[in-house]
């Protein structure tokens, strides 16, 4: 599928510059420079001469949304077929051969980003522009059923937009906006239905689960029913909130029966379509434009900023920017879900698995199946209404999916009595799994540290694939006595391979940044709520990761050059939870099996 009218992948100039299109979005992650590399690299020129135009479908290709780590293997793809025709060359150049790709490159906009000078979504401008807000529900499952339009039909410059159960205003500034919303606030009513509350969830869950979607290899449950040793456990992952630097921001301007729509989303073309359809519009009556926007984390695939901005400028004939406040990012955009997980398995008398029985209710089917080489195993999913609205996350489900899966693991281990790097090394017939895990056992210096003992620090590890990559991890934590305080992480090590290696550095960055995004989940957030309202939608009340927090980190990174490149921004993020709650029972000798990671 392609953009409304779009121009050709690559051009080049009389001066020598080229100019790339594609319909990704740059969010931080890297892919503005990889894409600018991979044309460098096929055409033989300077990367400075290189320029990248993404995420407008009027100009450019459409290459699907900026999610699942597809920008590596789909897109560079796509944009080095293209460059090696314009070359007129035979073929790509080899990996062995690479110049530009292969080798460090900051961001290509690092300069204009530190400075300031890069304009985000939320800093954009229009002439005649007027600022934006709405009213929200003061709970969830209300329904707006009136409004005082005379609270604020005196205001200054203020234009209500009403239409059943939508509320909202334009103003000449964004303050002048808030006014108007808190002065309809205080008249509005609303309907509202009851909420189950956050530390009802895990019964929700399993109250409302379906029919689940089974998959079924040999003959697990008359396997499980003949074992003389076995275990069964549960656990359970919050909600929790992808807190992106940049709330939800859009700025929408009408022209000639034409919207076009700046915002920050990582699927322009969705939006696109839903603008279209919100708004009875054909295809070339929309675009969108989606600036380097500050972050996303799977959290920005919808539209409702944009439609919200386009129909505030619709009725006041003005563009208009809206802005989510942070409250309204915490309550409104889409959560993380919830998760719960039963999960029983058997050994038999040399301590192999000869069973797995892994039922998952909610968290997503991402990574579900178990990667370990077990003879008889039953997954199960089943679709739950946890009565929140659900989202992708940075890993999607495999990040809750990999905690559940490794951190019975360790309690297999535990009760075969085999060490944890040896228990897993055992069932492992994938050798790309097994070389990260025994490289950063190796680095970690494992056997050595596990034997160590010292009072309420431990060691820990986890391991997985998604995506088409590999990642282990080994920490080592120390567990306060208070119970419900947080866990400090000490120090975590982590291999990573994802075929061949394009960007060294921003490979880094994006394993260290998925370590300390998963330290979050592990160690911190979680939702709360309770009658329907949210109790913690603020960072003083809803603790993020902070430099304190960061422990020493080393990074192994493993270089297939004979593999093709795999993308890299998610997989890392699954070892984080298990690794911490597993080095959490080597300090101090009891199980967490919920998240975050806390001693009861």
């Amino acid at each position: 599928a392609q953009g409304t009218n779009p121009v050709a992948r690559i051009q080049r100039a009389a001066d020598g510059t080229v100019t790339v299109y594609s319909g990704k979005v740059e969010g931080g992650q890297g892919s503005r420079t990889q894409i600018a590399m991979a044309v460098a690299e096929e055409l033989g020129v300077p990367l400075e001469k290189v320029r990248v135009v993404l995420a407008d479908t009027e100009l450019c290709p459409n290459d699907g949304i900026t999610a699942g780590s597809r920008t590596t293997p789909s897109t560079i793809p796509a944009v080095r077929k293209a460059a090696v025709g314009v070359a007129g060359k035979a073929a790509e150049t080899p990996v062995g051969k690479w110049d530009v790709l292969g080798t460090p490159h900051g961001h290509v906009h690092g300069r204009s980003i530190v400075t300031g000078a890069h304009e985000y979504p939320s800093d954009l401008k229009r002439p005649g522009m007027v600022y934006g807000a709405i009213l929200r529900a003061p709970a969830y499952n209300a329904t707006l059923r009136a409004v005082d339009a005379g609270a604020v039909a005196k205001m200054a410059g203020v234009t209500l937009v009403q239409d059943k159960n939508f509320a909202g205003v334009t103003a000449p500034t964004s303050f002048a906006a808030r006014q108007a919303i808190e002065a309809l606030a205080a008249g509005a009513q609303w309907e509202t239905k009851a909420h189950p509350a956050s530390s009802e969830m895990a019964a929700v869950l399993k109250a409302t689960a379906g029919t689940p979607r089974d998959q079924v290899k040999g003959s697990p449950v008359e396997t499980l029913a003949g074992a003389s040793k076995k275990l069964r456990q549960s656990y359970y992952a919050p909600f929790i909130q992808h807190a992106p630097m940049e709330p939800r921001a859009a700025v929408a301007e009408w022209s000639n029966g034409k919207l076009t729509v700046w915002t920050g989303t990582q699927n322009p073309f969705g939006v696109k379509q839903q603008l279209e359809q919100a708004f009875h519009l054909a295809p070339a009556q929309v675009r969108v434009i989606v600036p380097d926007m500050g972050g996303g984390f799977g959290g920005k695939h919808t539209g409702e900023c944009a439609i919200e901005a386009a129909r505030l400028a619709k009725e006041c004939g003005k563009p208009v920017k809206l802005r989510w406040t942070r409250a309204e990012e915490f309550a409104w955009a889409v959560f993380r879900p919830a998760g719960l997980w039963e999960i029983e398995a058997a050994l038999d008398a040399k301590g192999r698995i000869t069973a797995w029985d892994f039922a998952a209710y909610n968290p997503g089917t991402a990574a579900i199946a178990t990667p370990y080489q077990i003879a008889h195993t039953r997954t199960r999913y089943y679709d739950c209404d946890g009565q929140m609205r659900e989202g992708s996350y940075r890993g999607i489900a495999a990040t809750t999916n990999n905690y559940a899966r490794e951190c019975f693991m360790d309690e297999l281990a535990q009760l075969a009595g085999i060490d944890p790097l040896e228990f897993r090394l055992a069932h492992i017939d994938n050798p790309r799994l097994k070389d990260v895990l025994q490289a950063v056992a190796a680095k970690f210096n494992w056997n050595a540290r596990r034997k160590q003992r010292r009072p309420n620090v431990g060691v820990g590890l986890a391991c997985g694939t998604e995506k088409g990559s590999y990642i282990a991890a080994c920490c080592e934590v120390e567990a306060p006595e208070t119970a419900g305080a947080a866990v400090k992480v000490i120090e975590f090590h982590a291999a990573y391979e994802c075929g061949a290696i394009m960007n060294p550095s921003n490979l880094r960055a994006q394993v260290e940044g998925s370590i300390i995004q998963g330290l979050g989940g592990a160690l911190f957030e979680g939702m709360e709520f309770e009658g329907g309202k949210l109790r913690n939608g603020a960072f003083a009340r809803y603790r993020v990761p902070r430099f304190a927090d960061v422990p020493k980190l080393e990074i192994t990174l493993l270089n297939r050059t004979d593999l093709p490149s795999v993308g890299a921004g998610e997989t890392p993020i699954i070892s984080v939870a298990p690794a911490v709650a597993n080095a959490f029972f080597h300090a101090t000798g009891a199980r967490s099996r919920a998240l975050p990671v806390r001693r009861a």
